[in-house]
């Protein structure tokens, strides 16, 4: 089997910031313990796979411990190395089938935009542990079919959160999205992500989260166009739109 192997630093202009995605290439499909030998030896937040079908590419993400069923850094970084490979010329769509369905992307200018199903929450108890884990005081907690969303008063607060990363293995969930407005300037809203869980403590930035937090902010700042930040060590920008047949567009 031949495969090719590219590193990608997503939702990010500056080499080394971002989130860095694995993007393996093949020629047919692999044994899934292969694949996820390949992203434990990638050892990045998510390792994409692609394989080419008829009029498109199978994609499937895995972090170092587990295969996930939406990954939007990897997705951005896959299609970026579709186009600059050569897989696919400038005009032409990206389309992946995925575990979520057929997922495309497009190039607009400098950034790419995705199209991406809605992952709304609706409110939920907070589990055990959690709101002791993250120590804050939680303006709001929901869920969505993978991850918690807790939203705390400030962006100060979300950048300050220490979690404990321990506790928050043991919370039933992908991961937990920690989200506030920005302070008054260029964002809509930050946020932050931690899937310890799925073998990653904190993903620098998180297309799939945003396909919850663009809903989610929809209905607490009245708009449908955002510009959000994602506050890791790392940090990364996205432009997030919501509004159209229960879909997201992620920009990056």
């Amino acid at each position: 089997m031949n495969s090719t192997l590219f590193c990608v630093d997503a939702f990010t202009e500056e080499p080394g910031s971002g989130n860095p995605a694995g993007v393996c290439m093949l020629s047919r499909p692999a044994d899934l313990s292969w694949m996820q030998a390949v992203a434990r030896e990638m050892n990045l937040p998510e390792t994409a796979f692609l394989v080419p079908e008829h009029d498109g590419f199978g994609l499937r993400w895995f972090t170092p411990r587990v295969e996930v069923e939406l990954c939007g850094h990897a997705t951005l970084a896959s299609a970026h190395a579709l186009w600059q490979q050569g897989y696919l010329g400038a005009g032409e769509r990206a389309r992946f089938f995925t575990k979520s369905g057929t997922l495309t992307a497009e190039l607009n200018g400098d950034w790419i935009a995705m199209d991406f199903p809605e992952e709304p929450d609706q409110p939920a108890p907070a589990p055990p542990g959690l709101v002791e884990a993250l120590g804050i005081r939680p303006r709001y907690v929901g869920k969505n079919r993978f991850d918690y969303v807790v939203e705390i008063g400030s962006e100060r607060e979300v950048r300050e959160i220490q979690p404990d990363f321990r506790r928050l293995t043991e919370v039933p969930a992908r991961g937990i999205m920690v989200t506030a407005p920005a302070d008054p300037g260029e964002f809509d809203f930050v946020g932050r992500f931690l899937p310890p869980a799925a073998g990653v403590d904190e993903d620098p930035v998180t297309g799939s989260a945003h396909c919850c937090l663009g809903p989610f902010w929809e209905k607490r700042l009245h708009k449908n166009e955002f510009l959000a930040h994602q506050v890791s060590e790392r940090g990364g920008v996205l432009r997030v739109r919501t509004g159209g047949n229960q879909r997201v567009m992620i920009c990056g």
